[in-house]
């Protein structure tokens, strides 16, 4: 099959690799219908040192499962299935708490470890706790947005409950990439008052207004804490989502929460030191999240998917083919395209 191999900063390849089998009893394949390329990804574009074996990318995909070990009890052959970006057990005490993320039978897609889903197939661990099964009665118009469910809706979510996000809520968004803008439905969802997206591109921009943000905040710095405070009365926002994970993005989401307010973050941070912890610290403030566990939210967050009541679909502005990925990743690291979604 062909799959998406990265050897280092900036080369990405289209290669033939062995098909993914069976390993373990509680595995399946799944045939990948859908994938896409995520902002986390352009990390390792950037930074990543050179690895002779490559690594096989993609962490988010839908598709049909073709195969299943002896031990798969809830997945079958033929399910439409969601591909959460972490596989969990389903079982452990932190699944059990919705923490799926933190299985201690689980890991991620798209590692040196375990193959991504950038791919014509890729091998899920742990099936029968990381698959969720959808109906097979699917609009191709509904593609984009259950796809968002594996990850950028889940995480734009996540953030908004670690905000604390909830009715008559001031909410500042700091990040206008695919997460930012799920950011955004996710607190107009959970009945935000207000919602400030922090960001400078035009496109982007629009279509956080159409996602339900009433004001737009394109300086930085200190000069975005200033107008974020101008914008909120003067005291700062009671929930801040980071959907960046760069130093200054964290300094900016704890400099601009009010005094006793929260920030839900889950930007990949991309320095171990945590910006502005003292003014987290004297002003009380809730410092929140980490990797979404998007298993236990599409139950919840389907519903408003399949109904069209919310529609983050609408953040992938290119659709490629699999041959086409290597420059799907230079598109969104030159910020040509917001997502891109690759249809294998």
């Amino acid at each position: 099959m062909r799959a998406t191999i990265m050897y280092e900063a900036g080369d990405v390849r289209i290669e033939n690799v062995p098909d993914p089998n069976v390993i373990e009893s509680s595995d399946a394949i799944l045939r990948v219908t859908r994938a896409c390329i995520c902002g986390s990804d352009l990390w390792p574009y950037q930074q990543m040192d050179h690895i002779d074996s490559g690594r096989v990318m993609g962490h988010e995909a839908i598709g049909i499962v073709e195969d299943i070990g002896a031990d798969v009890r809830k997945i079958k052959r033929g399910d439409f299935v969601i591909m959460p970006f972490a596989f969990s057990d389903g079982t452990c005490e932190f699944c059990h708490e919705g923490l799926q993320t933190s299985c201690v039978h689980g890991g991620f897609f798209g590692t040196t470890e375990v193959a991504g889903a950038q791919a014509e197939a890729v091998r899920i661990p742990q099936a029968d706790g990381t698959l969720f099964v959808l109906p097979n009665e699917r609009a191709d118009a509904l593609l984009p947005s259950l796809l968002t469910l594996s990850d950028v809706m889940g995480t734009g979510h996540h953030a908004a409950v670690a905000a604390k996000v909830g009715p008559g809520k001031k909410v500042a968004v700091v990040g206008d990439g695919a997460v930012g803008l799920c950011g955004v439905i996710a607190a107009r969802r959970l009945g935000a008052e207000q919602i400030i997206i922090l960001g400078r591109h035009k496109d982007r921009i629009a279509l956080a207004k159409e996602f339900g943000a009433s004001d737009v905040v394109s300086e930085r710095g200190e000069e975005a804490v200033e107008r974020v405070r101008e914008l909120t009365g003067g005291f700062g926002a009671h929930s801040v989502l980071e959907c960046v994970g760069l130093e200054q993005a964290m300094d900016t989401a704890i400099k601009i929460a009010r005094p006793g307010g929260a920030v839900g973050r889950v930007g990949v941070p991309q320095h171990e030191m945590m910006s502005a912890s003292e003014p987290a610290f004297y002003n009380n403030v809730t410092v929140s999240g980490g990797p979404a566990p998007v298993r236990p939210y599409i139950d919840e967050l389907l519903p408003d998917v399949l109904e069209g009541r919310i529609q983050p679909g609408r953040v992938f502005d290119r659709t490629i083919g699999l041959d086409e990925v290597p420059d799907g990743y230079r598109a969104m690291n030159e910020r040509e395209a917001i997502k891109v979604m690759v249809k294998p």
